[in-house]
């Protein structure tokens, strides 16, 4: 039978490693922001060992963020360039690597980055950073090695289900069965899988605890009832109210002129208001007639009177000149006015007072695929970008979402989007001090606002949880680097759950004949708070949920497991074959051919 192509690229690529000294897998990865620096720690997390990997990191001269960029990870290989061609590629050792991850936010740069690494080596297992999805397309096209990922599509339900209220928005379909994560109070007890966390402590929940009855998070199978997201989507759709159409007629007058006309003319019509009573008392008239001359004489003057008395003929005069600065008032408030409303309707500042929908900061990539997301389940959604120009401002445009054009860290913008009375403030930006300003002064103006914090930095995520009780914090690069790291080796990732600061992976890992599990029982696979045991599935038949625990493990059996990626570390090292103490020697004669024949 003729060797496949792929497999005799891989025993190529170990003859070129094996004569340079390396009998390592090498893999280059290329990104510059905290995707990259979670990627490189799950490659050197998941790995057996540490020692069995070479990682490559390709960064530009300078730092483009604050954030990390993995340069400072170590154990790892760092190669410093500007652009991504074939002569960078080649001084990183591309040539003969394993495996090419490109992270950078930049579609059509990973396209060309892409192109130019397979002039270098075309039989690579590829990795792609991708927003758009036809150029995705484009790529899986061209590279049928590949694995295209974007991790805003990752991390957008996270973000959805936090702003709902849910722990977790995860369901997969694995083992002919559908299973989701729910609370346990939402899911009948036949239909729970497992215990997943216990989230009774808010700012320290408890993971995959040894008594499960304990865990109020659980991993349930599907049986034609929705799942938890979508339940509290409807439930919020239902609570929503808006207010009376008094209340935003006033909001609306309030905003149609600015402050100092506005005040110019209540001031001027105070005056008139005194001048009208005096008015009335210097020519003996009741409140009635006095409103009439007072309205007549201001606005149109009068014929004049030498007859009358004194005092009245003063306040007549007085009144005409009165009259004289209310008009040009007048006009100015109405030219202002429609002024104003023109370019507020234009950058979405007027808008009516709201109650119950959730306000998105930041319509970047994870932003856009979170107001879409809520949009689609009815949920009412007002978002705020700084530029008009955002890249989800148009798909917000088509999907009749209103946008303010402002700054989200400043109140005036925040009480524009009504956060006084949302269900939930989503802040998504790119910008960790934008967004902590953002969230405090949501909180401000409503301390018991679900406020869901998009923050880069791990360490300061925690410490802010810490210090303002904001405990609902994401972080893009954290939830989806598993995702890619996996995919990059060649395996697969079949769910990521996140628990609060957690990312519990759901995967399923081969047992190898020789391996440490080779034999064991199956109550050997779970660790409390590492690792729990789904389903067991034994070459050539179905997924076994509810095996036995004192069956033994063979080699070829296929463990389903959701742990930790400390947990999963430690398992694959117990399902794998201990490395021989010596690499093999490098064969004799050359290296195999690169192309050409079966």
């Amino acid at each position: 039978m003729a060797e496949p192509l792929r497999d005799r690229a891989r025993r190529a690529t170990g003859w070129r490693l094996r004569m340079n000294g390396e009998n390592r897998p090498h893999y280059v990865v290329c990104g510059s922001d905290p995707l990259a620096y979670w990627v490189v720690r799950a490659l050197l997390a998941t790995e057996l060992d540490t020692g069995r990997l070479r990682i490559t990191l390709v960064v530009p001269e300078r730092r483009r963020s604050e954030g990390p960029d993995g340069r400072d990870v170590d154990g790892i290989q760092v190669a410093r360039a500007d652009r991504l061609d074939e002569a960078t590629f080649r001084r990183a050792g591309l040539a003969g690597a394993d495996g090419l991850a490109l992270l950078h936010q930049d579609d059509v740069g990973n396209m060309h980055a892409a192109l130019c690494a397979q002039e270098v080596e075309p039989r690579l297992r590829l990795v792609v950073r991708m927003f758009n999805t036809s150029l995705a397309n484009g790529v899986r096209q061209l590279f049928p090695d590949s694995a295209v990922l974007s991790d805003a599509s990752m991390a957008a339900p996270a973000f959805v289900a936090a702003a709902l209220g849910e722990v977790a928005p995860t369901h997969f379909r694995h083992g002919g069965r559908t299973l989701y994560v729910a609370r346990r109070a939402d899911v009948r007890p036949q239909d729970v899988v497992c215990g997943v966390a216990d989230t009774g402590d808010p700012a320290r929940a408890r993971v995959l605890p040894a008594d499960e009855a304990t865990a109020d998070v659980v991993l349930a199978e599907a049986t034609g009832q929705p799942p938890g997201t979508e339940l509290a989507a409807r439930r919020l759709v239902r609570a929503r109210r808006r207010r009376q159409p008094v209340v935003v007629l006033l909001r609306a007058v309030r905003s149609f002129a600015t402050r100092k006309i506005g005040i110019a003319v209540l001031v001027l019509l105070a005056v008139i208001a005194a001048l009208g009573w005096l008015n009335s008392r210097a020519a003996g008239v009741n409140w009635a007639d006095a409103l009439y001359l007072t309205l007549v004489t201001t606005l149109t003057g009068e014929d004049p009177d030498v007859t009358k008395p004194v005092a009245a003929q003063v306040m007549q005069v007085v009144l005409n000149l009165a009259g004289l600065a209310l008009i040009p008032l007048i006009t100015a408030v109405v030219v202002d006015g429609i002024v104003n409303a023109r370019l507020a309707l234009h950058a979405g500042r007027i808008q009516p007072h709201r109650s119950g929908h959730v306000v998105v900061v930041g319509l970047g990539n994870i932003g856009t695929r979170v107001m879409a997301q809520l949009n689609d389940f009815g949920v009412e959604v007002v978002a705020i970008d700084r530029t008009p120009d955002a890249r989800g401002a148009s798909l917000a445009h088509r999907l009749g979402v209103p946008v303010l054009i402002g700054d989200a860290a400043r109140e005036e913008t925040l009480r524009s989007a009504s956060v006084e009375t949302c269900q939930a403030l989503v802040v998504a930006s790119t910008d960790d001090g934008v967004n902590l300003r953002a969230a405090l002064n949501g909180r401000g103006l409503n301390p018991d606002l679900r406020v869901v914090l998009r923050l880069f930095d791990g360490d300061f995520a925690e410490r802010i949880q810490k210090a303002f009780g904001i405990g609902i914090s994401r972080s893009v690069s954290y939830l989806a680097a598993p995702s890619f790291a996996a995919a990059l080796l060649d395996r697969a990732v079949i769910a990521t759950i996140p628990v609060g600061r957690h990312a519990l992976l759901v995967t399923e890992v081969p047992v190898a004949a020789g391996s440490p599990l080779d034999g064991s029982p199956l109550s050997a696979v779970a660790h409390p708070g590492e690792v729990r045991l789904l389903a067991h599935t034994r070459a050539g038949l179905k997924a076994d949920w509810s095996a036995d625990p004192r069956l033994v493990i063979t080699a070829g059996d296929r463990l389903t497991v959701v742990a930790r990626r400390a947990g999963l570390t430690a398992l694959l090292r117990e399902t794998t074959p201990p490395p021989p103490e010596h690499p093999p020697d490098a064969p004799a004669g050359p290296p195999p051919p690169r192309s050409g024949g079966d």
